[in-house]
C-alpha cells in the first residue's frame, strides 16, 4: 500500500529541509522537489497537499521563480510559506510590493494575531510569536481570500481561501521560534489535506527489507562501513534482509575515537554477515606524515580510503550490488533545478576503480537523520551506535590542528573520551547536537606540582543546531566544564590547558578544519 504523500516545492528557501522534517514528524510522508516540476509530474506524484517554500526572490521581478501553470487550479490544497504565500497572491490577482521602512517589512520574532476560525489556526491561541523574514508584502489580497493573521507592522500576515483550500503565511511555521508552528502544519495536513498519518518507521523498515530481498535475490552486496550512524543503519537493514549475502568492509584508519572500532564490531555480532575489519592505521599515518594543511589531509584520507576499499573488494571478487548510506539531506543539498545548491555530496568520496555493480542501492536516501536513528532502534542496533555523535570522514585528523601523529591521536582520544563521558554522566547528551574535543597546535606554559610545564592546549566544542547550517554554542553548566577540565589535565599526559569554544556558526564552522 502506498503512503499518502505531500509535495514540497522548493523555491530556493533556506528552511526546505525543516518543512519536510515537520511534515514527517506529523507522520505524513513528503518529498522536497524542485519548483520546476511539471503539471504532469505533479499529477503522477499524486500528493494530498502541496507546500510552496520560502525563497530569496521577489515574485514581481522578471527572473523570479514560479511554479507550473495550472497548479493553483488542480484542486489540491496548497500552503504557501513566505515567498510561497506571495506566489499565491501574485498569481491569483493580488499585488506584492517591496515593503518600505517601518511598513510591513519584518525580520525575527514578531507578535502575531490569528483568526482561529481559519482551519490553519483552528484550536490554537489567538496570538503568539512567529518568525518573520520578508522584505516584500501583499499590498492587495486576491479576490476570494480572507485575512487570517496580522501583526503591528503588517496587516496581511496570513491569507486563506477555504473554498479552494489555498492558504498562505508570511512567517515560517517550520522554525522553532514560531510558537505552535508545528501545530499549524499539523492542521494543514489533517484538517485541510485529510491526512491519516500512515508514515511510520515500522512500516518503512518492513517494506525496505522486502524490497531489498526482491532486488538482490540470490546476489551479493558490498558495503563500506564507516561506523557512523548512516552506514551502520544501512548495514543493519541489509543484514536483516539478506544476512550472509552481505559483506561489510570496515576500514579502521586509526583516526577513530576511543573504543569506536570495537564497538562497531560488537554491534553486528547478532547478524550472520561477513564483516571485514581492515586495520590500516599505520598506512594512513604514514601518508599523513608532515601534512598540516586541512584540505590536503582530507584529500589524502579520502583517496587512501578508496584504495583500501578497492584492495579488499578485489580480494572478495565479483559482487552484484553496492550499498550506500546516503540520506535525504545529502540528496536535497546536492541541489535541484535553479534552487540554491548548498553543497555536493559523494558517499565515501567516490567509487573505486574496480566497481562493476548491477546497481547501487541506497535504502536511506528518503530519510532524515532522526528517522535513520529511529530505524536503527527498530533494527535492534545498540543505543551507543544509534545516538553516535556526528563524526567527519577524516576522523580525528581534522580535530588535530596541524600535523597528525600517533602521540597527538592518543592525547585527543583520551581528552575526547573524558568530555563525552562527563556529558553522559550529567545527562546532557540530548541538550546538544554535537560535542567533541580538539587538539590545538598551541603549547603554553603551565604549573603542575612543583614544576613548570610547556604542553598542549585542548579545546572543547559543543553546539546546538536545527540543521547544521547555523549553530549556537552550548551553554554547558560551569560545574560540568570544571569536572571535564580537571580530569583532562590530571588524566591526559602532555595537556596543561583546556579551552571552551563559545563561537557560533557563522562566523565559525562546527569543526575546526
Amino acid at each position: 500500500m502506498q503512503n499518502q504523500k505531500v509535495l514540497i516545492l522548493n523555491f530556493g528557501g533556506q528552511y526546505d529541509q525543516l518543512i519536510a522534517r515537520r511534515v514527517r514528524e506529523c507522520k505524513v510522508y513528503c518529498e522536497v522537489r524542485p519548483y520546476t516540476m511539471t503539471l504532469a509530474e505533479i499529477k503522477e506524484y499524486d500528493p494530498i497537499g502541496i507546500i510552496f517554500t520560502g525563497g530569496p526572490d521577489s515574485v514581481y521581478k522578471e527572473d523570479s521563480l514560479h511554479p507550473a501553470d495550472g497548479i493553483l487550479t488542480m484542486g489540491i490544497p496548497i500552503l504557501g510559506i513566505c515567498y510561497g504565500c506571495q506566489l499565491l497572491a501574485h498569481h491569483l490577482g493580488g499585488a506584492v510590493v517591496e515593503a518600505g521602512e517601518g511598513n510591513a517589512r519584518e525580520y525575527g520574532k514578531t507578535l502575531t494575531h490569528y483568526d482561529t476560525s481559519c482551519l490553519l489556526f483552528d484550536g490554537l491561541p489567538e496570538e503568539g510569536i512567529s518568525w518573520m523574514s520578508h522584505g516584500d508584502y501583499m499590498e492587495k489580497v486576491p479576490e476570494g481570500f480572507s485575512l487570517t493573521a496580522h501583526s503591528a507592522m503588517c496587516p496581511n500576515v496570513a491569507i486563506c481561501d477555504e473554498n479552494r483550500k489555498l492558504y498562505g503565511v508570511q512567517f515560517h511555521p517550520e522554525v522553532n521560534h514560531t510558537e505552535n508552528g508545528t501545530a499549524m502544519i499539523h492542521n494543514f495536513l489533517y484538517k485541510i489535506c485529510g491526512a491519516v498519518g500512515d508514515w511510520t518507521m515500522e512500516d518503512y523498515m518492513h517494506r525496505c527489507i522486502r524490497e531489498i530481498r526482491e532486488k538482490v535475490g540470490a546476489g551479493t552486496v558490498l558495503l563500506a562501513l564507516s561506523g557512523g550512524v548512516d552506514s551502520s543503519v544501512c548495514a543493519a537493514l541489509f543484514a536483516e534482509a539478506i544476512g550472509s549475502q552481505l559483506t561489510c568492509v570496515f576500514v579502521d584508519h586509526g583516526l577513530l575515537r576511543k573504543q569506536e572500532g570495537d564497538e562497531v564490531e560488537a554491534a553486528f555480532k547478532k547478524w550472520d554477515i561477513h564483516l571485514i575489519r581492515v586495520n590500516a592505521a599505520k598506512r594512513f599515518l604514514s601518508k599523513l606524515a608532515g601534512v598540516a594543511e586541512p584540505e590536503k589531509k582530507r584529500k589524502i584520507i579520502g583517496e587512501e580510503f578508496i584504495r583500501v576499499f578497492e584492495e579488499e573488494g578485489k580480494k572478495i571478487g565479483k559482487t552484484d550490488f553496492l550499498a550506500q548510506g546516503t540520506i535525504y539531506p545529502d540528496v536535497i543539498e546536492s541541489g535541484k533545478g535553479n534552487a540554491e545548491t548548498i553543497k555536493s555530496h559523494h558517499n565515501v568520496g567516490g567509487l573505486p576503480d574496480f566497481v562493476d555493480f548491477k546497481e547501487i542501492i541506497e535504502p536511506l536516501r528518503l530519510l532524515f537523520k532522526d528517522e535513520v536513528r529511529e530505524l536503527g532502534r527498530k533494527l535492534g542496533l545498540p543505543e551507543y551506535l544509534v545516538m553516535r555523535q556526528p563524526f567527519p570522514g577524516p576522523g580525528l585528523a581534522i580535530r588535530i590542528i596541524g600535523e597528525v601523529t600517533e602521540e597527538k591521536l592518543e592525547i585527543l582520544r583520551e581528552a575526547d573520551f573524558i568530555f563525552r563521558e562527563e556529558i553522559a554522566k550529567a545527562n546532557l547528551e540530548k541538550t546538544m547536537n554535537q560535542y567533541f574535543a580538539a587538539l590545538t597546535n598551541m603549547k603554553s606554559v603551565g604549573v603542575m606540582g612543583d614544576g613548570r610545564t610547556y604542553d598542549w592546549a585542548v579545546v572543547l566544542r559543543s553546539v546546538t543546531t536545527e540543521d547544521f547550517m547555523t549553530a549556537d554554542w552550548t551553554r554547558i553548566p560551569y560545574e560540568v566544564l570544571d569536572r571535564v577540565s580537571g580530569r583532562i589535565v590530571n588524566e591526559v599526559s602532555h595537556v596543561n590547558r583546556v579551552l571552551y569554544d563559545i563561537t557560533s556558526k557563522p562566523p565559525a564552522t562546527v569543526e575546526f578544519e
